[in-house]
């Protein structure tokens, strides 16, 4: 099976115009993701899609590869699906570039573990109490099967039962679809969900495509906005003392 890892990255956020190039213990955090990325045994190509020359020189500039993308693509899994009409892949992967401690042995285990399932993305425990308010930290429920029944920047479930044990999970900013699933998820119109909570992921369960959900050990640091960067930060260093 082959796999391509695909970075979408674009210059203008709402939330952090500029992100792609902002820096992380002197490295901009698209190098992360990048170096990340290139960590993965099992995947064919990792790719860097921007519609910025800015972001394309510096990539350049450490040795990635980069595509150039159309600029009015509405979601990095558009960008995503640009690049997958350019090369032939059995899975692209869509790892989003604020995630800059995630290991590349995750991603294989997400490739690994997906099965026949058309999307497939990672989620972890939560268990910092002020990511439960905090809408920039996605939230997802699953059935016994391991596949999500719904993602919400609200926190889910509420607990009404204060007795009972449940420890909430947080969405891993990543995720792994099939080709026919990638070709089919941008077919689509956007959903009334997704534009609701402002999750693209929402318009494949509106749409009946499953998202099996796999669990990840690892407390990543997503950065949405520029105060992520402090905690970021402050992770790098705790990673550094534990050498």
């Amino acid at each position: 099976m082959t796999s391509i890892v695909v970075i979408p990255a674009r210059w203008g956020s709402s939330r952090f115009p500029g992100k792609p190039l902002a820096l992380l213990g002197k490295k901009p955090l698209i190098q992360w993701a990048w170096e990340r990325a290139m960590e993965c045994k099992t995947i064919t190509k990792v790719i860097v899609a921007t519609d910025d020359q800015r972001i394309a020189e510096v990539v350049n500039k450490f040795g990635g590869e980069v595509v150039m993308t159309q600029p009015n693509h509405p979601s990095g899994t558009d960008r995503v699906a640009e690049v997958a009409t350019l090369y032939q892949a059995d899975v692209f992967v869509n790892f989003q570039g604020d995630e800059p401690f995630l290991p590349g042995k995750e991603i294989d285990r997400l490739i690994d573990q997906m099965d026949e399932a058309p999307i497939a993305t990672l989620a972890r425990e939560i268990l910092d109490p002020s990511e439960k308010n905090n809408p920039n930290v996605v939230k997802v429920v699953c059935d016994l099967d391991g596949f999500a029944l719904y993602f919400s920047r609200s926190d889910i479930p509420f607990l009404k039962n204060k007795n009972f044990n449940y420890t909430s999970r947080a969405h891993v900013g990543i995720y792994a679809f099939c080709s026919w699933a990638l070709k089919k998820f941008v077919s689509l119109p956007s959903g009334i969900l997704e534009q609701v909570e402002s999750l693209e992921q929402l318009r494949a369960l509106e749409n009946r495509i499953p998202i099996k959900v796999i669990s990840s050990s690892y407390q990543t640091v997503a950065i949405d906005c520029p105060e992520d960067l402090l905690k970021a930060e402050q992770k790098l260093e705790q990673i550094r003392e534990q050498r």
